[in-house]
């Protein structure tokens, strides 16, 4: 399940991130987390569409390349990060790029 977690994130940041651009995966440990975070410099995601994108009200979406997505991905990976114990959110600026958080318990 967290492979598809980070597969899901990676390819979204590829799909709304222009050519040229920037994506930056980590992992780190904090207290008794362990982090995981994948940033972009793409396109970024408006205030209204980040209340949504973690529901089934998040719709189709287009990526740079026009690539069409059907807006179940971050539903998953939201499901499939609780069912792990872990939370998932992100920070994000039109035009400025996009950031994912996945937080485990470092259990597991």
């Amino acid at each position: 399940m967290l492979q598809l977690v980070i597969r899901n994130l990676i390819n979204n940041a590829i799909k709304f991130t222009n050519a040229g651009g920037e994506i930056i995966f980590k992992a780190k440990q904090i207290g008794g987390e362990c982090w995981l975070i994948i940033r972009d410099n793409g396109i970024g995601i408006t205030e209204e569409k980040q209340s949504e994108l973690f529901s089934l009200r998040a719709g189709t979406t287009f990526g740079t390349n026009n690539e069409k997505g059907v807006g179940l991905g971050l539903l998953l990976c939201k499901e499939f990060t609780e069912l792990q114990g872990g939370r998932i959110w992100l920070e994000s600026n039109p035009g400025e790029g996009t950031a994912f958080y996945v937080a485990m318990p470092a259990g597991n």
